[in-house]
Formats: C-alpha cells, sequence, structure tokens
C-alpha cells in the first residue's frame, strides 16, 4: 500500500471571508464529487517540512502567501483509492491579495463563514471537518 501526505488549508482574509476553489476536472478527474468546491492544499515532497510544503502549495496555487504562521486543525484517513492510504492535514491560515489561479483550479469564492458552514458541493473531507466544528 502507498502512504502519501497530503496538506491542506482554509484561507481566511483580511475581511474574515474564507477561500474555497474548484478543481479542475481535467486535471482531476478521480475527484469523486466533481465540481466541489474545497481548500488550497495538495501532496508533500517527502523529506522537506510540513509548513514549506503547505507554503508552496498556496503559492503554486494562488500566487499568495501566508502572513503568519498557520493552525493545524486536523488529520484525516483518506482510503478512497484503493492501494492507496493518504493522510491530510488541514491547517487554518490568514492570506491578503485575491488569488490568482494555476491550472489546478477553475474558479474561486470567499464566503463568509455563515456562507461556509452552509454552502452545498463541497469536498467530502472538508464538509466532514466542518461539520465537527474543526474550525469555528
Amino acid at each position: 500500500m502507498e502512504l502519501q501526505v497530503g496538506v491542506k488549508i482554509l484561507l481566511q482574509n483580511k475581511d474574515g471571508k474564507y477561500l474555497l476553489v474548484r478543481r479542475s476536472p481535467e486535471k482531476y478527474p478521480e475527484i469523486e464529487a466533481k465540481n466541489s468546491w474545497g481548500i488550497v492544499g495538495g501532496r508533500i515532497t517527502p523529506g522537506s517540512p510540513l509548513f514549506e510544503n503547505l507554503k508552496r502549495e498556496v503559492k503554486e496555487e494562488t500566487e499568495l502567501e501566508l502572513t503568519q504562521k498557520p493552525k493545524l486543525i486536523a488529520a484525516q484517513d483518506i482510503l478512497r483509492i484503493s492501494g492507496r492510504h493518504v493522510v491530510r492535514l488541514t491547517y487554518l491560515g490568514s492570506v491578503d491579495g485575491e488569488p490568482k489561479l494555476d491550472e489546478e483550479n477553475i474558479d474561486f469564492q470567499w464566503l463568509s463563514r455563515d456562507e461556509l458552514t452552509s454552502a452545498q458541493d463541497l469536498d467530502i473531507y472538508f464538509r466532514e471537518l466542518l461539520d465537527k466544528g474543526a474550525f469555528f
């Protein structure tokens, strides 16, 4: 079985809104809930620190930079693909500015806390954390 570690981050702007991104179905055809909204992140590069991987993913996907050290919120097991076990570490962090998306994402939106918690079509693992009150 292949073990992978992923880092994800819920980004908050100075107005108190949270960033959601929509993954490209062409680049990620295996995503279970096509057209779902999720948060920035990806797999780590083994041998490099988690925080460096997190900063890299934020920069690659949004061209934004973290304004302070993020807070670790949760660790989740993702066992949706046979022969692969992904451990997903999710953080809460802050950024300034507007994202400029790379080819991994096709759309973004900033949502208030209330809009975020009532949003539909969310990534199932992100929704699980929201429902458990992990962020708020």
